[in-house]
């Protein structure tokens, strides 16, 4: 099931993996296209490349979730309209595409942009559930409740993906 995420489940294709000391040494450009990889504010790839190096992965992952928390809701915004809705593998009844479809239209009705989850934790044969699951949990939201659940699974997602990224696998 390919899933709106990196570091979570499914890595986006990217050029390549870099290692911390690559990344911090990199020219702030290709730092920061690295970084829209894993979440698409150019506000927060920005701030993440200006305050290199990091002594290590987890201060690299503190200063993005930091960073994460103080974006403007256009900020937010930018980064959302990059994102894809989580769907299934193409072998999945018929049935369970049209249902996922449905209620994905139903939420984007709603809220306004794509549903986004981070999976981690979660065996790949769940995940179909728990996207279906978290969707009909959160049309349940008010809008300001689903805003904030929004931003913190981006935070998750971005914290998962620029993990993967600066991994030496």
């Amino acid at each position: 099931m390919p899933v709106q995420n990196r570091g979570c489940v499914t890595a986006r294709p990217t050029a390549h993996l870099w290692d911390l000391p690559r990344f911090n040494a990199a020219p702030a450009p290709e730092a920061e296209a690295a970084l829209l990889e894993c979440f698409g504010s150019h506000g927060w790839a920005q701030r993440l490349a200006a305050h290199r190096p990091y002594p290590d992965v987890e201060a690299l992952l503190a200063a993005a979730d930091e960073a994460v928390y103080d974006l403007s809701p256009t900020d937010h915004a930018e980064a959302l309209a990059v994102e894809a809705s989580p769907g299934l593998r193409p072998d999945a009844p018929r049935s369970a595409h049209l249902a996922l479809a449905a209620a994905h239209a139903e939420y984007e009705r709603k809220f306004g942009h794509v549903f986004v989850i981070c999976l981690d934790g979660y065996p790949p044969a769940e995940h179909p559930d728990q996207v279906l699951a978290g969707i009909r949990a959160r049309l349940a939201h008010e809008e300001e409740r689903e805003r904030a659940v929004t931003a913190d699974e981006m935070r998750r997602l971005a914290r998962g993906r620029l993990s993967a990224l600066v991994s030496s696998r």
